[in-house]
């Protein structure tokens, strides 16, 4: 398997049909919206979009607006070195005549997003072509209902939408990336993964997807000698939720009263969900509305996180 395309492996019909639109609005010239979770692949589909056009010998820019807002317009517009002097091309001269991704696009500030509408219109004029791919993982179009999205932004990169379903949707793909991360990172040449480990693979949630499972499997292959991975040496659930803690906050969760260390466990999780509220509740294994007090406990405390969490 080509470990650059593994996101997009599977046989499943819903990861094989976003593969054919994406294969099929490639040879155009048209803006593309990815849309998925963190970790199922857009970026690799992206990637893919770009590979499978005209375009694919020219250059790809991928440009994170999930970035601090200054960063992000400098790296579209350009920028120039105080130091030197120098001016630094943005994205767009950068990339021309090739494919710009704006990836995790619901992170450009509300004013830029109307200046990067005006300009995209306005590229042809400056004989500037890029081809657009724009990927997020929220749902643009109620963005754009409640006002947290400009209309003619979200009109012109969403004209060809593309979504990749989540991996624990497809059971059938889930175990065969589970099996090839065994073989992949396994020093045996047979590695195996017994089957009430399997089980508990596929009933996990796998909130960052193709990207969580790789990182589980591999920190978990390490547990196994024989290449043969057992339930017992599995780093998910409980165990993965506790080892999301770095060392660096282990060394100081020693020095902790519960309570804080409580709230360093639920920041942690809602920062590796990209702060889904029902997807942290899950990994904690509390409810929803557990969370939700907790939340609401630590803003009234006063806690710079959380007073500024949506």
């Amino acid at each position: 398997m080509d470990a650059v395309r593994v996101e997009l492996f599977g046989k499943d019909p819903k990861i094989q049909k976003a593969i054919s639109v994406a294969r099929n609005v490639s040879v155009t010239k048209a803006p593309v919206l990815v849309v998925g979770e963190a970790g199922v692949g857009k970026r690799s589909l992206s990637r893919f979009i770009h590979e499978n056009s005209s375009r694919a010998e020219k250059p790809f820019m991928v440009v994170d607006c999930s970035n601090d807002a200054k960063q992000v317009e400098n790296e579209i517009l350009g920028w120039r070195d105080e130091e030197t002097g120098r001016f630094n091309k943005g994205a767009f001269e950068a990339a021309n005549t090739g494919t710009v991704v704006f990836a995790n696009i619901e992170g450009i500030e509300d004013e830029f997003q109307k200046k990067l509408h005006k300009i995209l219109l306005e590229l042809p004029d400056y004989d500037i072509d890029v081809r657009i791919v724009a990927t997020t993982t929220k749902n643009l179009s109620k963005l754009v209902g409640s006002g947290r999205f400009y209309r003619g932004l979200y009109t012109l990169v969403a004209s060809n939408a593309i979504t990749l379903t989540p991996l624990r949707e497809r059971e059938i793909d889930l175990v065969m990336l589970a099996q090839f991360f065994a073989s992949e990172y396994s020093s045996a040449e047979n590695a195996q993964i017994e089957q009430s480990a399997l089980d508990k693979i596929v009933s996990h949630y796998w909130t960052h997807n193709v990207h969580e499972l790789k990182t589980v499997i591999e920190s978990s292959m390490t547990n196994s000698e024989t290449g043969f991975l057992s339930e017992a040496d599995l780093e998910i659930g409980e165990k993965r939720a506790v080892s999301m803690i770095s060392d660096e906050d282990n060394e100081g969760i020693r020095l902790m009263s519960l309570k804080e260390a409580e709230k360093l466990l639920i920041k942690k999780a809602l920062v590796h969900t990209s702060e889904n509220r029902t997807q942290a509740a899950k990994i904690l294994g509390v409810s929803i509305r557990t969370l939700r007090n907790k939340i609401n406990e630590y803003r009234g405390d006063g806690s710079v996180y959380f007073v500024n969490l949506r």
